[in-house]
């Protein structure tokens, strides 16, 4: 996103909200006061009253306010506007003011459309408290009025079917500034510049206890700046399917407890085995239903990666995998394949397990009958030939990296060097592709 408006009835603390983002993200963010506002305080018009000569003072001031948003779009800022047209539309149907009513429609283009609309909600009885306790009467507004503001803002919104967020204000502001630093995907002390430049959805692939999530652990303990500038990862979710194959195993426990057959697997050597291969398959579609609310409009995803995580194995293991894989999250998707050999992967499972935590991303272990079954044969090499290239998988293109991760090393300075020289010619590949 790159323009956002806020809006929210009187005294909601939009100027006060705005002001602080501005203050405690100078890297991302630049903030435009209520054009209307500054409009009757610049020129000493009577909100209520002077409404002809203020719609001439908002026409007149409409030009500026609209190449000041492009100004600091194009210099990579987000821009967070207090209140809009639509706002000022509503209470003047509510005032019963024809005079801006008729102008609405010749000048409601002349500012850029936003991205979205942040509403910042209370109720209208902590509104006329909120008004009374800031001592400004020239802008207060009676609770009939806001009443019949509010429902034709909400009609306006459903007639142009706006992106609206909402967010809480009814409560304290910590807990409504971290909602709307969270809706605008702000990350503290780092330039939205440098975020621009970031994956939307990394796959990272590889066999059991290849480094995949190693790879995670070392980016969670970078800083976001560094992170993204020299790995091309924003501040990220992770998504892994182990955790779900592990509540099916934990299932297939309480339905042998209820004396019925297990469903997807069998006990193997304190541990489990997969019985039913088409597990693979239903974890691949809870995997795009976990993502694909994030990614689909008009949920958002800027400045924000999720890296997804799983090993598949067999004939056609990531050939199957890849293709049931929802279009929308391959359409932002680039691929990383973490490699090692059969028997380094089994080394290093061996290696990590912990039997106390055997549920757990870095310390589970995958039995020996499931890693030669299962993982014995990789097809990576066969959907993939090259160190770099580009897959098409359902008419999407979507580019990848083999990353050799022999021999395991716990060095951050080597295996910084490792993970940069995959990810930053698979990010360079993304983006031109998405250009």
């Amino acid at each position: 996103m790159d323009y956002v408006v806020a809006e929210g009835l009187p005294a909601v603390g939009k100027s006060e909200a705005l002001a602080l983002l501005e203050r405690f993200y100078p890297e991302s963010v630049r903030v435009l006061p209520e054009l209307v506002k500054e409009i009757v305080e610049r020129e000493r018009i009577d909100l209520l009253r002077d409404r002809a000569a203020l719609t001439a003072a908002i026409e007149r001031a409409l030009p500026e306010r609209a190449a000041r948003i492009r100004e600091i779009v194009e210099h990579g800022y987000l821009c967070l506007e207090e209140s809009h047209l639509g706002v000022h539309l509503a209470y003047s149907v509510a005032l019963g003011d024809a005079g801006f009513v008729n102008a609405y429609d010749g000048l409601r283009h002349t500012i850029p459309e936003p991205d979205a609309y942040v509403r910042l909600e209370i109720p209208v009885s902590r509104s006329i408290a909120r008004q009374r306790a800031r001592g400004t009467p020239g802008f207060d507004v009676d609770a009939a009025d806001l009443d019949r503001m509010a429902a034709r803002l909400d009609r306006w919104h459903g007639d142009r079917a706006s992106r609206l967020i909402p967010i809480d204000a009814d409560r304290p502001v910590d807990q409504t500034l971290r909602d709307l630093a969270d809706v605008l995907d702000l990350s503290y002390g780092i330039p939205r510049k440098a975020l621009c430049k970031t994956f939307d959805i990394l796959l990272l692939l590889g066999r059991p206890a290849s480094g995949k999530s190693e790879l995670i652990g070392f980016m969670d303990g970078l800083s976001a700046a560094k992170r993204a500038e020299r790995f091309r990862i924003a501040p990220f979710r992770v998504v892994d399917d182990f955790p779900i194959l592990w509540e099916r195993f934990l299932d297939d426990d309480i339905w042998e407890k209820l004396e019925r057959p297990r469903l997807h697997s069998k006990r193997c050597g304190g541990n489990y085995a997969v019985t039913d291969d088409s597990l693979w398959g239903f974890l691949i579609e809870k995997i795009n239903r976990h993502v694909e609310p994030v990614v689909t409009p008009p949920a958002r995803l800027d400045h924000r990666t999720v890296i997804v995580e799983f090993s598949r194995g067999g004939p056609s293991g990531y050939a199957d995998a890849l293709s049931r894989l929802s279009p929308s999250i391959l359409q932002r998707t680039a691929i990383l394949y973490v490699s090692v050999s059969f028997e380094e992967s089994w080394r290093r499972n061996v290696a990590r397990y912990d039997e106390k935590r055997r549920d757990g991303i870095l310390t589970h272990s995958v039995p020996r009958e499931e890693m030669e079954r299962t993982y014995g044969t990789d097809d990576w090499p066969v959907v993939a030939g090259e160190t770099h290239g580009m897959l098409e998988i359902g008419g999407i293109a979507i580019p990848y990296a083999t990353m050799p991760n022999e021999p395991e090393s716990t060095d951050p300075i080597e295996l910084g060097e490792r993970y940069a020289a995959a990810l930053e010619p698979l990010y360079a590949a993304w983006r031109d592709l998405r250009r």
